[in-house]
């Protein structure tokens, strides 16, 4: 038994090892295997990107070919069981937020939009007058002499000789003596006294007196304000001549100017809530009389109307006045309105991004639209999309520029043809003829497709581009002086200080901008230090005075001791397509030509 015993204690011991043993390695095996299967799932489709440029997809580590920072691996989004349409620009939510992008419902609204005008004070033409002279003579005494002047109806103006005035006198008096034969010579005489505007008042004083007088007065026919003295002490006039120009003030013109824009928002019987500059802190109102027909070729503008009583006489003529005026298109109700900041203009195209309605994945597709009217800070949507879709509202250009780096659909490439995958946002890639014009159209107004606020740009950045345009100044000093070797050491300096800009200072389109410019002036100053030939030099000088212009006037600039800074021409330079440079002087130094024309140029701009 004791035999026995042994050898069930040793079935059960092995049996016991077998199970374990089983357990261990099974459990070991299939870890190992899942292991050796997520690794080599990662190997294949994952990604890596760049923190500051999300849009940039890479299948191995290395650095951004935009910025030059470190790529980071790009976490999968989980999303692999929903239908990806390869149009769409798919994107994590980290580099949403790293590229702060926005979104708005599109949705239905009423065609409302608060306009702001610009005017200015006029007198009511329906009250501006001319006080005429009714009898021919000299004047003798001006009892009004000035302009500006305030006069009142039956106010005496003017003392006047007029030998026509003796005649007339002489004849009443002999009508007088004949009144009762001639009854009729009587009234005719007093009448022509009458016609000169003699009141019957001094028509009686002159037959009480019996004396001829030689000098007469004449009195005011309205009340207001002179306006312009048209005549002086000893002047000879005749009947009908104007003597003075006078205006009623008790009622004005509030003249506004709407732009050809604004005018159909516009009607007569509108209500314009402004204000005087002159008056703070005083509200006026007044309906819109009058809305010109005619725009000015001009200013593009219509003059807007609207009549105010001014009892008071605080309204003076040419006082500036702000207005607002809420207004509603009419015939247009339950309109379909974006925001303004989710449309990229080309010129020839109105853009959005569309986000696409999946569970996991954030991807926005191309879409081209059309718009209707402006409402300030939205637009009506004519055609292209339906309420309740979702629209990019802010960091869109960031979203413009994964789509360019992708091949796909874009403001810059349209058709999504083949040459733009990798290209810097704006590059010509090659391609047809008809391509590059459109490309070429774009990028004429490509300053109108991103909004960015300088207020809001941290003043550090704008601190170190203060930094870069004293190391800028310095290379054009060197350049107008003819000296290629101190060019080529100022050169290095603006090298450096473009180094030394904090790009992580900038954010959403500011950022996007910021790193567009910032590699032809890299490429631009780095060609003037590597070159001891002064054309080539100033040839790079071109490109780099243009870009960093554009630069400020984008994104702002603080200089030091926040000295004036200005942007100056030659229309010669570049065989004469014309060239642009920054001064820190009004004074012209030519950088293009040097000795040979230093003063050829003019201030074009002050920032």
């Amino acid at each position: 038994m004791k035999k026995y015993k042994n050898y069930i204690i040793g079935a059960g011991i092995l049996i016991l090892g077998i199970i374990l043993g089983n357990v261990f390695s099974g459990g070991s095996t299939s870890s190992k295997g899942e292991e050796e299967h997520n690794y080599v799932q990662d190997k294949e489709t994952g990604l890596w990107t760049c923190s500051m440029h999300p849009q940039i997809k890479m299948d191995k580590p290395g650095n951004c070919p935009i910025c030059g920072m470190e790529l980071i691996p790009l976490e999968a989004s989980g999303d692999s069981e929903e239908n990806i349409a390869s149009n769409e620009i798919v994107m994590t939510p980290e580099a949403i937020q790293l590229a702060n992008i926005q979104t708005s419902v599109v949705g239905k609204a009423n065609a409302n939009k608060e306009i702001r005008l610009l005017g200015r004070v006029k007198p009511d033409e329906r009250r501006l007058y001319s006080q005429v002279s009714h009898i021919p003579g000299r004047i003798e005494r001006l009892y009004v002499n000035f302009t500006g002047e305030k006069v009142s109806r039956g106010q005496r103006i003017v003392r006047i000789y007029s030998p026509d005035l003796i005649s007339a006198q002489k004849e009443l008096f002999e009508a007088i003596r004949s009144k009762d034969v001639y009854p009729q010579l009587y009234t005719a005489s007093r009448n022509k006294l009458k016609l000169w505007k003699l009141s019957d008042r001094q028509i009686d004083a002159i037959e009480k007196s019996g004396i001829v007088h030689e000098q007469l007065d004449i009195y005011s026919d309205y009340s207001g304000y002179v306006m312009k003295r048209n005549v002086e002490l000893g002047d000879h006039v005749m009947a009908g001549d104007n003597l003075f120009d006078i205006a009623d003030l008790r009622s004005v013109w509030v003249m506004f100017e709407a732009y050809e824009t604004d005018i159909p928002w516009i009607h007569i019987g509108n209500m314009i809530d402004f204000t005087i500059q002159a008056l703070p802190g005083k509200k006026f109102k007044g309906k819109v009389t009058y809305v010109d027909p005619f725009v000015s070729s001009n200013t593009r503008v219509a003059k807007v109307r609207v009549e105010v009583n001014n009892a008071s006489q605080k309204l003076l003529p040419e006082m500036y006045a702000t207005g607002i005026l809420k207004a509603t298109l009419k015939n247009v109700k339950d309109a379909l309105v974006i925001p303004k900041s989710a449309v990229l203009w080309t010129g020839k195209r109105a853009v959005v991004y569309v986000q696409v309605p999946h569970n996991k994945t954030i991807s926005f597709v191309y879409r081209e639209i059309i718009l209707g009217e402006d409402l300030g800070d939205f637009y009506i949507v004519k055609n292209g999309l339906k309420e309740g879709e979702i629209v990019a509202t802010n960091g869109v250009f960031r979203i413009d520029a994964s789509a360019q780096l992708m091949g796909q659909k874009s403001m810059m490439n349209p058709t999504g043809a083949k040459g733009n995958t990798g290209g810097m946002a704006g590059m010509d890639m090659g391609g047809d003829k008809e391509e590059k014009d459109m490309k070429n159209d774009d990028k004429k107004d490509m300053s109108t497709m991103v909004m960015i606020d300088k207020s809001k740009i941290a003043p550090e950045f704008k601190q170190q581009l203060g930094k870069v345009v004293s190391a800028y100044i310095q290379l054009k000093d060197a350049l107008a002086d003819d000296n290629t070797n101190l060019a080529q050491k100022e050169a290095q300096q603006v090298t450096k200080a473009l180094n030394n800009v904090n790009m992580l200072l900038l954010l959403g389109d500011a950022h996007n901008s910021w790193m567009k410019s910032l590699k032809p002036l890299k490429e631009a100053s780095t060609a003037i230090a590597n070159s001891q030939e002064i054309g080539t030099q100033r040839k790079a000088f071109l490109i780099l005075g243009k870009q960093l212009s554009e630069a400020i006037k984008t994104l702002g600039v603080e200089t030091e001791n926040k000295q004036p800074l200005y942007l100056e021409f030659c229309p010669m330079a570049d065989d004469n397509k014309g060239g642009v440079w920054l001064s820190y002087d009004k004074e012209i130094k030519n950088p293009f030509f040097g000795k040979a024309m230093p003063t050829c140029g003019e201030v074009k701009a002050t920032y």
